[in-house]
């Protein structure tokens, strides 16, 4: 099938933005999209060198994203898409500009900084005509996408217990990067630590497979690194409306540990885990039969670009939000329907619900609190 790239421009992410060329490289990699406007970085020159970088022209390379949608839009060839990868509490002020401007939204995670500002998205998302996605990219993982319908089609029977987890240590020291900076300060990052960053990637990956939101949870947030602001290790019990019992921890203070995000899922009949170091590989495991290790093949290729022992993860996973992304766009253009797994809207106010309910939960020394969403 022959594809026209989708033009897209891009908020954020510029030189030294890790999170910045993750997208761009998600974006190229099956060529749907074309980068051609950007405003990437806070000083005018820093700014036009990495557009350059980029590839981008002088002629689209704007120092303030809101006259980037008014320019974009009112061009003949402007940009039908746009990318946030800007620090959190500039994620609502951008995507209000662009959805306004009727341009379609690709936004990192979480949706805002504040639930408040979730609520007021949503309201400006419904009344445009654009789209809005969601980069939850775990959730667009083959393997997660089959442990989703196993889930779905009873193969576990009734679910017991959830279980995920997601460690990191790179901020076991005080540091004074970029990245840590911003991340540890709750004028940028919201008032949730850990539980913003890494926190709303381990719930929305369970409420993705499960099909379940927790209607209560007790959370404890811990700030270990003396002076840091916000929580830097979150251990979390969950409760569903079903019966199901839940726990989610997530650190990025677990010395000697990379990128560590588990899923583990029990019903009365079966259970099922994975790994995101070893991404290609989902456990089944029936009650009193062999465990069976599930590889990425027949079953699960729609979401893969190589054969199977061809290992592939993080960017492929990415990529997969941006071409569905890409299809869910020309599908709109065209008016077409057109079905998607794709995190959006729902997702990003869940996620900010839970990043409320945690913190409140944990100001009442770890107190049962209502979700807001079970």
């Amino acid at each position: 099938m022959t594809h026209t790239p989708i033009r897209l421009g891009m908020v954020g992410g510029g030189k030294g933005a890790m999170i910045g060329e993750v997208h761009r490289i998600a974006a190229r990699l099956d060529n749907r999209f074309a980068l051609v406007a950007g405003a990437l970085s806070t000083t005018p020159e820093r700014n036009a060198e990495s557009a350059a970088a980029c590839g981008i022209a002088p002629n689209r390379t704007y120092d303030d994203f809101a006259e980037m949608a008014r320019a974009e839009a009112a061009r003949p060839d402007g940009i039908e898409a746009v990318s946030i990868c800007t620090p959190n509490h500039m994620h609502f002020p951008a995507a209000r500009a662009f959805l306004e401007a009727g341009i379609h939204v690709i936004c990192d995670k979480p949706m805002t900084s504040t639930l408040e500002d979730a609520h007021a998205l949503a309201q400006i998302a419904e009344a445009s005509d654009a789209l809005f996605v969601l980069t939850h990219n775990y959730s667009a993982y083959p393997q997660l996408r089959l442990a989703r319908e196993m889930v779905a089609r009873g193969d576990l029977g009734p679910l017991r217990l959830v279980q995920v987890e997601y460690a990191q240590d790179w901020l076991t020291e005080p540091s004074d990067s970029k990245q840590a900076s911003w991340r540890g300060d709750p004028a940028k990052a919201g008032a949730g630590g850990s539980i913003g960053d890494i926190g709303t990637h381990a719930y929305q990956l369970a409420r993705f497979v499960t099909g379940m939101a927790p209607d209560r949870l007790a959370a404890d947030l811990t700030s270990f690194v003396p002076g840091r602001a916000v929580d830097d290790n979150a251990q979390i019990m969950l409760r569903y409306a079903s019966g199901a019992k839940g726990s989610l921890w997530c650190s990025q203070v677990a010395s000697g540990t990379e990128n560590a995000l588990r899923l583990r899922i029990y019903g009365e009949k079966a259970g099922i885990e994975w790994l995101h170091e070893a991404p290609e590989t989902l456990w089944f495991t029936p009650f009193g039969a062999p465990a069976q290790k599930l590889r990425r093949g027949a079953a699960t290729m729609a979401g893969s670009r190589v054969p199977p022992g061809h290992p592939e993860g993080y960017l492929e996973g990415f990529a997969n939000i941006y071409a569905e992304a890409a299809d869910a766009i020309r599908a709109h253009q065209a008016g077409t329907p057109h079905e998607t797994l794709l995190p959006g809207i729902r997702d990003g106010i869940e996620g900010l619900e839970f990043i409320d309910a945690c913190i409140r939960s944990a100001r009442a020394d770890s107190a049962w609190v209502e979700t807001g969403h079970g």
